[in-house]
């Protein structure tokens, strides 16, 4: 009685952590659209908008707490805020944005729909974790799916020249190695740290953003004179602050809950879902039907994840992913 009950429990845990995984997938592919929606600005001017207002939000949320919550935070904890903050926001962000500028969002999707791949092998060597064997099949999916992507991508009518596509896609890689880092970190320091919450852990990493936007104001201003009008400013304002509430504060949030109900090898296949909006964002803006090719890359991505939630469901876990969580915890 006592294990089917566990059993039902890890269930639970694991369908409402591929439902928060699926949220933050939705909420973070319109990323890819904002460097579309606002092209006259530049990726760094994209990230200072995004991660001050990111900040500001923070730092108003916290601000009833934060005598309570600063004393529970170790030298430590911030150093790991930094460099979180530094890779999965801000250099993350820039690198990006100048990919979908200068290699399309198709191209950009493809780099990053590999992140799966990386984290999962990554997170293979974590106590209790499923051996990297069981999880092939699925990183093979994973792999084909975004091939298909990468080949559409190739073969389709370039829109820019030779140059341009490398500068993209070497970005798409950097923004890879960014995201990569920072997954595997958040979600480790998710697990250790106990007395911080979800939305506590979120609202510190946006402040630490927003710090760190605000030393790149005067970067901005040395290398990118402001030339826009006024209406331009108007709609880079609202773009930058619609993605800080979407993407910074709901999706961190839904993915720093996933982060705590997950293994770290499962965490790597949510990042798929990402992916997946962010295409069909791109063929709503292009206002476009998907391609076979890319039709076959969204059977092959669902297969993967599918595969990747059966090979959890067949391996008893000795440990949970990250220890016994509350309901404070989860909040």
């Amino acid at each position: 009685m006592h294990t089917a009950s566990a059993g039902n429990a890890n269930d639970n845990r694991t369908a409402l952590g591929i439902a928060c995984g699926m949220g933050a997938g939705a909420l973070w592919g319109l990323v890819f659209l904002a460097p579309e929606l606002v092209r006259d600005f530049t990726p760094l001017q994209l990230a200072i908008g995004r991660y001050l207002a990111y900040g500001v939000i923070a730092a108003t949320l916290i601000a009833p707490r934060w005598r309570g919550l600063a004393a529970s935070i170790s030298r430590r904890d911030w150093i790991a805020l930094a460099w979180l903050s530094l890779a999965g926001n801000t250099l993350y962000y820039v690198l990006l944005s100048t990919a979908v500028q200068t290699g399309g969002i198709a191209m950009t999707s493809l780099v990053i729909g590999f992140l799966p791949v990386a984290v999962t092998i990554i997170g293979s060597r974590d106590h209790g974790a499923v051996p990297l064997a069981k999880l092939v099949p699925s990183l093979l999916l994973c792999a084909a799916g975004a091939m298909c992507i990468g080949w559409q991508a190739i073969t389709a009518p370039a829109s820019g020249d030779a140059g341009r596509q490398l500068v993209g896609l070497a970005c798409a890689i950097g923004a890879l190695m960014a995201w990569t880092a920072y997954a595997v970190g958040n979600a480790r320091c998710l697990t250790r740290l106990d007395q911080v919450s979800i939305h506590d852990w979120n609202l510190l990493t946006g402040l630490v953003t927003g710090a760190q936007a605000l030393f790149l104001i005067p970067v901005s201003l040395a290398f990118e004179p402001i030339r826009h009008a006024g209406i331009a400013w108007a709609q880079f304002a609202g773009v930058s602050v619609a993605v800080a509430v979407a993407a910074s504060i709901m999706g961190n949030a839904l993915w720093n809950r996933m982060s705590r109900l997950l293994p770290l090898t499962m965490v790597g296949q949510m990042i798929l879902f990402e992916t997946l909006f962010a295409l069909l964002y791109g063929f709503l803006w292009e206002q476009r039907l998907p391609l076979p090719l890319e039709v076959a890359a969204f059977v092959l991505v669902v297969a993967s994840v599918l595969s990747c939630i059966a090979a959890h469901r067949r391996h008893p876990r000795d440990a949970a992913p990250s220890q016994s969580v509350t309901g404070e915890q989860l909040a």
